[in-house]
């Protein structure tokens, strides 16, 4: 799903990382470099969620983030700080921020927590199963009969459309917009990633549950032994 950040962050160099980082996931940004600035674009604009840093010039995050929930704004605020303290943790919550990543971070769990604020903001399902296999998006993890596998990035993509579509048949067509939006691979990529995906799924257990329909294109069943 497309999302709309404001990234309210005096320091360029770390907003253009994260922007760079999200990218590929349809994390569309636009920025802010001082509390002020940020406040306003709040204010007259609609976000799915508030990433703002905590020191910063002409008004700090939590003076942002009161005003805002002031003024009635209910986005999800996700507060970046260097300070780790139980009290700026608490400071941070008081204010009404829904979460808080103490810097320096990895850029992985600042997007795991982004997406888990949006659905959880939307009321969207965070939990998808099908016979043994599930996902927990919020958690980023993939477990089937009770045991977690490793999943790249670009395989996660591709499991998640299969699981949110079963027991239906998902186009080739849309697991590459699915995955790679307008920027499509070359006519391996797919095939190339879908046998990744089946060595992390199938390999390991006695039922095959990733199917290929010929010409039609490949879904992800229950399958009995």
């Amino acid at each position: 799903m497309a999302i709309n950040v404001l990234l309210i962050e005096d320091d360029k160099d770390l907003s253009e990382a994260i922007s760079d980082y999200m990218e590929l996931d349809g994390i569309e940004f636009d920025f802010a470099y001082n509390g002020a600035a940020g406040l306003n674009l709040a204010l007259n604009q609609s976000y799915d969620i508030i990433l703002t840093d905590l020191n910063m010039p002409k008004m700090d995050g939590i003076n942002v983030c009161q005003t805002l929930r002031q003024k009635g704004i209910t986005t999800p605020i996700l507060m970046l700080t260097a300070r780790d303290t139980l009290d700026d943790k608490l400071t941070g919550f008081a204010a009404g921020s829904d979460d808080y990543l103490v810097k320096p971070f990895a850029m992985e769990e600042l997007k795991v927590r982004l997406f888990a604020l949006v659905r959880r903001a939307q009321g969207v399902v965070t939990n998808l199963t099908v016979g043994d296999l599930s996902i927990d998006l919020d958690k980023h993890l993939v477990t089937r009969a009770g045991q977690v596998l490793k999943m790249p990035p670009l395989c996660w993509k591709i499991l998640v459309c299969l699981m949110q579509n079963s027991p239906n048949v998902v186009s080739k067509s849309k697991l590459e917009d699915q995955v790679w939006g307008d920027d499509l691979p070359n006519a391996d990529s797919l095939k190339v990633h879908l046998f990744k995906l089946r060595q992390a799924i199938d390999a390991p257990f006695e039922t095959k549950m990733i199917q290929t329909i010929h010409g039609v294109g490949v879904a992800i069943r229950e399958v009995s032994k």
